[in-house]
């Protein structure tokens, strides 16, 4: 990444300009925050119960009203004797004192305790997605969640090939358009369709983001605005139950995330708030490109594209030297990432951790709240220790390392899985919820950790984790500047011969 780093530093650094761009990469993530956090809202399982039907009733029965028809009606089940969702009582003779004899399933529908999560109406109630047709909140969770895996892998490799700004747009377009869509399905198998795609939309959106951020970004910020951003997004996540308040049915609930992201793609479509990431056109060799957004960026910090002090060179010397032989551009699969093990293997682990600490979560949550109607307690606690993990990570990362943290926060969340499985029985109730805390805690942070770790250690292109060929390409560049060619050997000594910059060196000193 040698030339990347030369160029950028040339362009002034982490200056003025790639500062404000960073930080005004953190307000989209307000709006893709209430995009993603909308899942629970429509799917929250309200309190039901079978509609009682006086037709099934003795005639003596019938004509009975209020809290007697519901217990003549709907059986009490369980050690507290409430209502059950899904049965009616079962008359076998209809006589004056017939008692009831069994049960059986809802003929007139359901009656729901609204409102749930905020919402008067949602696809749960319009659909009755309960009781027979229960497995249909999951299945829709599941269709969400793999659009979202999709749109990462898919539109993922979109971002090294077509670049990090037309992906984010695009992406921008297909959620605005399959968010509306949701307002109008007329079915559930439409709903479920537009979930899917809509989910790979979002994670084409917040994965073209991330990108361009953390290349916007040196190293010893890359943390800082991260984390920021993962807070901003927080914020979003905070703000949607009362706008759900506000809503009280899911579809103009849709219809608003669709409208903030319509306006979203309306500002952010301006090169000025959302240039391509020059480290990608660098990358890729389209370099006059990359030199307009470079010498915006020199020129907003208060640096001369064209003069340097001596000890460094200028934005046009580095530039002619990329230059030089006129490269074309080139786009790299993902595949080739076979070549370079280290970055490979280290990428499965981390994406195994990333597993982990997203799957588990789900366990952690169960043993807080318990009970399926439950639906603010776990979810305000779900973004409140979503910040308190950014929080550590900010105050412990940059001191101890990437590997360090992430090995703590993994430790962690075994143990703390370890203890509530086996001493469930045996511990009391405030130690389980402790562990329950720490734990959720914990795979939050190995959830962030890894995704910024991943992103740290892939290359920018990925035909650049070949490794040496590629590097001495790259060097052979370098060596045609008589700036840089002093320099060349020492920053490129393990790459290098020694021999072979001893024979560069005298070349250059014969003329």
């Amino acid at each position: 990444m040698e030339p990347e780093v030369q160029v950028l530093r040339a362009a002034g650094g982490f200056g003025r300009a790639r500062r404000l761009l960073a930080a005004a990469s953190w307000l989209p993530c307000v709006v893709l925050g209430l995009a993603l956090g909308s899942e629970p809202l429509l799917t929250a399982l309200p309190g039901h119960h079978c509609r009682p039907d006086p037709s099934l009733l003795p005639p003596a029965l019938r004509a009975l009203s209020g809290s007697a028809l519901l217990d003549a009606s709907v059986p009490r089940l369980g050690p507290a004797r409430g209502r059950s969702p899904c049965l009616l009582l079962r008359y076998s003779e209809p006589t004056p004192r017939a008692t009831p004899n069994g049960t059986r399933s809802c003929t007139r529908g359901w009656h729901y305790a609204l409102p749930a999560a905020g919402l008067l109406r949602s696809p749960v109630t319009e659909w009755n997605l309960v009781c027979e047709d229960g497995w249909k909140v999951p299945l829709e969770q599941m269709s969400h969640l793999l659009g979202w895996l999709l749109g990462c892998v898919i539109l993922g490799m979109a971002c090294d090939w077509f670049g990090r700004r037309v992906v984010f747009l695009a992406s921008l377009v297909l959620a605005t358009g399959l968010g509306a869509g949701e307002v109008l399905a007329a079915s559930f198998p439409a709903l479920l369709a537009l979930r899917l795609l809509h989910g790979g939309a979002l994670a084409g959106a917040s994965l073209a983001l991330y990108v361009a951020r953390l290349e916007l970004c040196d190293p010893p910020h890359r943390l800082v605005f991260s984390m920021g951003a993962g807070l901003f997004s927080v914020v979003g996540t905070l703000l949607l139950p009362g706008l759900a308040l506000l809503a009280q049915d899911w579809r103009l609930l849709q219809g608003l995330s669709a409208l903030a992201t319509g306006l979203l793609l309306l500002f952010w479509g301006f090169p000025a708030l959302f240039p391509e990431s020059p480290c990608w056109l660098l990358a890729t060799g389209q370099l006059g490109q990359a030199r307009k957004i470079l010498w915006h960026f020199a020129e907003a910090s208060g640096v001369d594209p064209e003069n340097s002090p001596e000890e460094e060179s200028s934005l046009v010397t580095e530039l002619d030297v990329l230059s030089a032989g006129s490269p074309q551009p080139q786009h790299h699969w993902v595949l080739e990432l076979w070549h370079t093990r280290v970055t490979w293997r280290n990428g499965l682990i981390l994406g195994f951790s990333s597993l982990v600490g997203g799957g588990i979560r789900a366990s952690f949550l169960q043993r807080l709240a318990p009970r399926e109607s439950a639906f603010y307690g776990p979810y305000f606690l779900r973004a409140g220790l979503e910040v308190a993990a950014t929080v550590f990570l900010l105050l412990t990362v940059d001191r101890w390392g990437r590997r360090l943290v992430l090995l703590l926060s993994t430790l962690v969340v075994g143990l703390a899985s370890l203890l509530l499985l086996s001493g469930v029985q045996y511990l009391p109730g405030w130690t389980l919820l402790s562990l329950s805390v720490l734990g959720l805690l914990a795979s939050q942070a190995v959830s962030i950790l890894s995704s910024l770790f991943g992103a740290e250690i892939f290359p920018t292109v990925i035909s650049r984790g070949r490794g040496l060929p590629q590097s001495l390409e790259d060097s052979d560049r370098l060596r045609r500047s008589p700036l840089l060619r002093g320099r060349l050997c020492q920053d490129h000594l393990p790459l290098l011969p020694p021999s072979y910059c001893q024979a560069q060196t005298q070349l250059f000193q014969d003329g």
